[in-house]
């Protein structure tokens, strides 16, 4: 039997929980229910970071990685609440058990967030958009919670239908209608292009997946790099990914391109604050504690430095992240040169650091020219 249908021929799900853990929070706590509610470091202690927001809290601009001082200004009567990742992650189990009901080939993104292979599924229902509506069904009957699903023949199309109809959203995307679809897709809603990428596009008048399928992949490759690669298949609907079920995450990460090349320590300095809050809060999303800072450094000359520290206790706090962030990029000497790009990775979540080694606080440079993994 052939267990690897060609990529046309996929049957892909991404379920992605809505507002998953402020919705268990309103679940578990009525008086939380219909009201602002933010997850995540209180705003009267330093550093603190918005994890994730009820829709709710959402309609006054907050969003997950902000600083919880700023959510508190927007919204001056939102509740906040730290998170419980125990009952997170317990949830979190109740919910794959409800995949696995369907197939074994399921990976999973975060706590709440997750890729379903059911080609060929366990029930021999045969039709995904019937699988996804009945596991949105079960999530809602046993848990008390919603999910919005996205289906498709690829990873990538599943991700962005998943969020097209948000909260309890279901999309289905068929292969006849990819190419159209992507055509039509905003350039910033492509996963993968961020605000400076983004803004780059839409000044060479890329403004739609159509736009970017007017260049040729060549030309993708020089203005984006390797990247252009990516957005030359996936602008046609090619995305030939597997579904993996074993996958491990080595490493959290977050870097960004800048509009213009920073010279200033305080420029830089501000940008790292702002990259480790996303490092940060994505680390509480997958609830993963490193013991390994990375920074990345990329200059105008395109010459690119990694210098990473290591701890022999798990990172915690943002504070911590940004401190030894700030550390890394001292070390180079950065006054007065031009960076193009800064980036921070958290990784070693597994492995022990020896004792010795924190006691150094041994800093390492190393030259990469890749990025993160």
């Amino acid at each position: 039997m052939e267990t690897t249908p060609p990529p046309a021929c996929r049957k892909i799900i991404h379920i992605d929980m809505d507002a998953f853990y402020a919705s268990v929070e309103q679940r578990d706590n009525p008086e939380y229910r219909g009201k602002p509610l933010v997850v995540g470091g209180l705003p009267q202690g330093r550093g603190g970071v918005v994890a994730t927001a009820s829709y709710e809290a959402r309609k006054f601009g907050i969003h997950s990685a902000m600083p919880s001082k700023q959510a508190l200004q927007l919204c001056p009567h939102a509740l906040f609440v730290k998170p419980r990742f125990d009952v997170y992650k317990e949830v979190s189990r109740k919910i794959r058990e409800i995949f696995s009901r369907y197939t074994d080939l399921i990976e999973p993104l975060s706590l709440d967030e997750a890729y379903l292979d059911v080609t060929l599924d366990k029930l021999g229902i045969g039709s995904a958009l019937e699988i996804a509506k009945q596991i949105k069904q079960s999530i809602r009957d046993e848990l008390q919670l919603t999910a919005s699903a996205g289906i498709s023949v690829n990873k990538f199309v599943a991700k962005i239908a998943s969020d097209i109809n948000k909260p309890d959203g279901l999309k289905f995307i068929g292969p006849s209608a990819i190419e159209v679809f992507m055509e039509k897709l905003p350039v910033e809603k492509f996963h993968g292009v961020g605000r400076v990428t983004a803004q780059k596009m839409k000044s060479m008048g890329l403004h739609t997946g159509a736009d970017l399928k007017k260049l040729t992949e060549d030309e993708l490759i020089k203005n984006f790099g390797k990247a252009g690669r990516f957005y030359y298949k996936i602008v046609r609907g090619i995305d030939e990914r597997q579904v993996q079920p074993h996958r491990e995450t080595k490493s959290l990460a977050a870097e960004d391109t800048f509009s213009y090349d920073l010279t200033s320590l305080e420029e830089m300095e501000a940008e790292l604050t702002r990259i480790a809050q996303l490092v940060y809060s994505r680390s509480l999303k997958n609830n993963l504690k490193g013991r390994t800072i990375t920074l990345k450094i990329k200059y105008s000359d395109f010459k690119q430095i990694t210098r990473s520290q290591s701890f022999s206790m798990p990172v915690v706090s943002l504070e911590a992240i940004i401190a030894t962030a700030r550390q890394l990029l001292a070390a180079t000497s950065p006054e007065g040169r031009q960076i193009r790009l800064l980036g921070i990775s958290l990784s070693n979540f597994n492995e022990p650091v020896p004792v010795k080694q924190h006691e150094k606080a041994t800093v390492q440079l190393k030259l990469s020219f890749g990025n993160f993994i």
